[in-house]
């Protein structure tokens, strides 16, 4: 199953693999499976830091016959630190060099914040903060230029496909007065305790895809420390109910939860058994009621605000 994308109709999958975090001594066996496994879409950031192993085993994939680069739809990201014009397109061409690859599919602004700017050869991925790794420092760069900058990377062939990340609807309403490429994409946070309803509302209305991440809540955030006091979603009766009924694990359930709703969900792992089974979500369907169960979760809960690093970063407030 696919999103058809519309300016270009080029064709998302509904389910990917996500890069953030996989481990860099084993992303590349780890790519490897997942494209064997029957993955074709690939979630990348250069905040990741793992880029260049998950262009290795791209080419491992292509080199054995498992797939063609235009099997693949290949995503990444524009970090905070490059949103000044002039860095914009030599990110990007230095992403693709990572990679190994001549087009990214899909090229999003990673968060609509401006930081001050990190010569790569100095520091990469820059992450949010200085060389003291404490503080932080903004840049006056406004959005239509980073946006401006984004529509350039299509006219050269360097993205097919451009979109925002973690942008809140009147910022998108913004772009859409100025755009000459408008949004194909929007990823945001979204799982049953952040549903993010009239977001993915007006998105779809512009005729934005939505992808979703995080789709297992504070699963991911625990081992960073973060999403303390907050109930895995895994263990609430209505995602347990669920996954019980079906035969099927508490994360195929949200990841279907997600889906049904219309949305790309690129969920991540480093383990095998995971990986096959995240990507068998799509074979069954909740029931009204499941849905509404789990719909009924939602809290408001926010486990990736940059306002948590710095006050001045409260973009969702």
């Amino acid at each position: 199953m696919s999103v058809v994308l519309t300016r270009t109709g080029i064709k998302m999958p509904l389910v990917g693999f996500g890069l953030w975090k996989v481990d860099k001594p084993t992303c590349a066996d780890t790519v490897y499976a997942a494209i064997k496994a029957g993955y074709r879409l690939l979630d990348g950031a250069g905040d990741y830091g793992n880029e260049k192993e998950a262009g290795e085993g791209v080419r491992r994939a292509i080199a054995d016959g498992l797939v063609k680069r235009e099997d693949l739809f290949i995503t990444s990201k524009l970090w905070n630190t490059f949103h000044a014009k002039e860095h914009v397109k030599p990110m990007a061409e230095m992403q693709l060099k990572l990679w190994g690859i001549d087009y990214f599919d899909l090229y999003l602004t990673h968060f609509p914040c401006s930081l001050a700017y990190v010569d790569p050869a100095h520091r990469y991925p820059p992450e949010w903060w200085g060389d003291d790794k404490k503080t932080v420092t903004l840049a006056n760069v406004p959005y239509q230029e980073t946006w401006t900058a984004m529509e350039e990377l299509v006219d050269a062939g360097v993205a097919k496909n451009i979109g925002v990340s973690n942008t809140q609807g009147s910022l998108i309403l913004d772009v859409m007065k100025y755009a000459r490429y408008q949004p194909q994409v929007l990823q945001v946070e979204c799982h049953p305790y952040l549903s993010q309803d009239p977001l993915v509302k007006l998105a779809k209305t512009l005729g934005i895809a939505v992808t979703a991440y995080s789709s297992f809540g504070p699963q991911s955030y625990f081992e960073l420390g973060m999403g303390e006091g907050v109930t895995a979603l895994f263990d609430q009766d209505a995602v347990a109910s669920a996954a019980k009924r079906l035969k099927k694990s508490p994360a195929q359930v949200l990841l279907r939860w997600a889906t049904q709703r219309g949305l790309a969900v690129i969920p991540k792992t480093n383990n095998e058994k995971r990986l096959m089974e995240n990507l068998d979500c799509l074979s069954f369907d909740l029931t009204e009621q499941e849905r509404d169960a789990i719909n009924k979760l939602n809290k408001n809960i926010r486990l990736n605000d940059p306002a948590d690093i710095d006050p001045r970063l409260a973009i969702f407030a």
